[in-house]
């Protein structure tokens, strides 16, 4: 088994709903989605431009 890190991530929770709701028949997972996205970020200069771009979050406070 690859090493792994367990984290504590807090997330919107609207987002997590609507999440597992869209996944409900999908092999997707949190984990699976959290992996590639950081692999994305690291690797796709494109993805990662567009995911430090995004502003659609409604700020809450907090560094959502």
């Amino acid at each position: 088994m690859k090493s792994v890190k367990l984290t504590s991530v807090k997330i919107l929770e609207s987002l997590y709903r609507n999440f597992k709701t869209v996944i409900v028949n999908s092999s997707m997972s949190l984990q699976k989605l959290t992996n590639r996205s950081i692999f994305l970020y690291l690797n796709d200069e494109d993805f990662k431009e567009h995911i430090e771009t995004a502003d659609q979050l409604i700020v809450s406070g907090s560094n959502f």
